[in-house]
């Protein structure tokens, strides 16, 4: 296999990697509108936009802060500063940003219950469709993980046996995404639980991601991630409470 994988349109190669960033984003909006549609939305539109638009922003700024201090030698060894933060980015940076903007614009707007439940399905599938696009880019951008010699290791372009940590993501966000779809369907949830539920559950299994990926570790040994995990995890750990539901009455499917 050839990595990075491409595809041939009107005679020109086109990575796979470039084609599921647009997709992840489309298809993850597609399913947020649809969600909203049929579960309604407590928010009116003008809230709901401006939330919309802190989030982008935030995930935007976050992405590109958290790639570009995954490495410092780079970033110390950097000829352009700017250039080398647009260059490098990271989707927990991104949620991470997004989170933080979010409660700053529902600060400003007033805004006191919890807004995150109808972004939890559309990010996952977006979370999904583009970690397939960072497997067809294989070794050549930051989503591989260390040598193994287990059994499904896989070489990735660089003739090296590694985890592939991309399918380990992609099956966990899988299994993640069933768990909140059944529970939702189970029983009544405080509103809110849902896309926190998610968010304490991926940055736990980030967290332990960056144990078997070749990254940057700080003095106190610890990525970047891994310390913006423990962050995320901090600030939630005030509101997430156990067990998940708050009664036993059925509620109607998602």
């Amino acid at each position: 296999m050839q990595f990075p994988l491409s595809i041939q349109a009107f005679g020109y190669p086109i990575q796979i990697h470039a084609v599921t960033e647009v997709l992840s984003m489309f298809i993850g909006f597609r399913v947020f509108l649809y969600l909203r549609k049929r579960s309604g939305d407590f928010l009116n539109d003008e809230h709901r936009i401006w939330v919309v638009i802190a989030a982008a922003f935030g995930a935007l700024v976050g992405s590109r802060l958290i790639g570009g201090l995954e490495n410092y030698t780079a970033l110390k060894n950097a000829d352009n500063i700017l250039l080398h933060f647009y260059g490098n980015k990271t989707v927990a940076g991104g949620l991470a940003g997004g989170l933080l903007f979010v409660e700053l614009a529902k600060f400003v707007l007033k805004i006191k219950s919890p807004t995150g439940d109808l972004y939890t399905f559309p990010f996952i599938v977006a979370l999904v469709i583009g970690r397939i696009g960072c497997f067809t880019m294989g070794v050549y951008e930051e989503t591989y993980g260390i040598t193994s010699t287990l059994p499904w290791a896989i070489d990735l372009g660089d003739g090296v046996k590694r985890h592939p940590v991309t399918f380990y993501e992609i099956i966990f966000l899988v299994g993640l995404g069933t768990y909140i779809y059944w529970l939702s369907n189970r029983q009544q949830r405080a509103q809110g639980y849902s896309f926190r539920f998610f968010m304490v559950a991926y940055f736990v299994f980030r967290f332990l991601l960056d144990f078997i990926k070749p990254t940057y570790i700080w003095d106190i040994g610890l990525s970047t991630i891994q310390i913006l995990s423990i962050m995320v995890l901090l600030w939630y750990s005030q509101f997430l409470k156990f067990p998940v539901p708050i009664n036993k009455q059925k509620i109607k499917p998602l």
